[in-house]
């Protein structure tokens, strides 16, 4: 491991994709890597988060996660992003964070970093696979190298067997269905690995 320093970076209104980042951050520790796991900016009033029990107490029980700001976007080697699906699409609140990335876009320094991603949604078929693929539609443009799991261990087929990022159904009871930590450590020891093989490489 070339001292990798990687950024879990979520969203999550009730606690499923905060789950799935303390997970990857965990696997990419593993992996040797400096992690430090980060949150996007709320956009939600807080009339709606009031207004709905389960997603109040998430917000009150990660308050004191830190905010993703541009300088962890610079510090960082590597990214992974996890984050729900809303209409086939990644929720308003990481495609806002991604909108403020410009300057960092314009001056190169999102090239060349390591990059993977998870999701979640509803129900089975509920736009997981697109969420993710659309959230790395932004990772070419910004030059990142997209290190998806693929099937390089067999856990990605016990939790469901999506190639580019672990991604989970969440029940109406709020509970995740499928059973996703181990495919999502392999996933988090992946991206490190990658992020390694990477830093080597552009330290010559």
């Amino acid at each position: 491991m070339s001292d990798v320093k990687l950024a879990v970076i979520y969203y999550s209104s009730t606690g499923t994709n905060y789950q799935l980042a303390q997970w990857a951050a965990e696997g990419a520790k593993q992996a040797g890597a400096e992690v430090k796991i980060f949150r996007v900016p709320e956009l939600a009033p807080e009339a709606a988060i009031a207004a709905n029990p389960g997603w109040k107490a998430h917000v009150d029980a990660t308050k004191d996660v830190a905010v993703v700001t541009n300088a962890d976007m610079e510090w960082a080697d590597a990214y992974i992003f996890s984050v729900p699906t809303r209409f086939g699409g990644m929720a308003a609140q990481m495609k806002q964070f991604f909108d403020t990335l410009g300057g960092l876009w314009f001056t190169g320094k999102l090239a060349n970093k390591v990059v993977s991603a998870m999701s979640s949604a509803g129900n089975a078929h509920g736009g997981q696979e697109a969420t993710i693929l659309s959230l790395y539609t932004s990772i070419y443009h910004w030059g990142g190298i997209i290190a998806g799991p693929g099937y390089t261990d067999p856990v990605m087929f016990a939790a469901g067997g999506n190639p580019y990022g672990v991604s989970v159904t969440v029940g109406q009871d709020g509970k995740m269905v499928e059973d996703v930590k181990a495919a999502v450590i392999h996933q988090g020891q992946r991206t490190a690995t990658v992020a390694g093989w990477v830093k080597k490489g552009l330290q010559g």
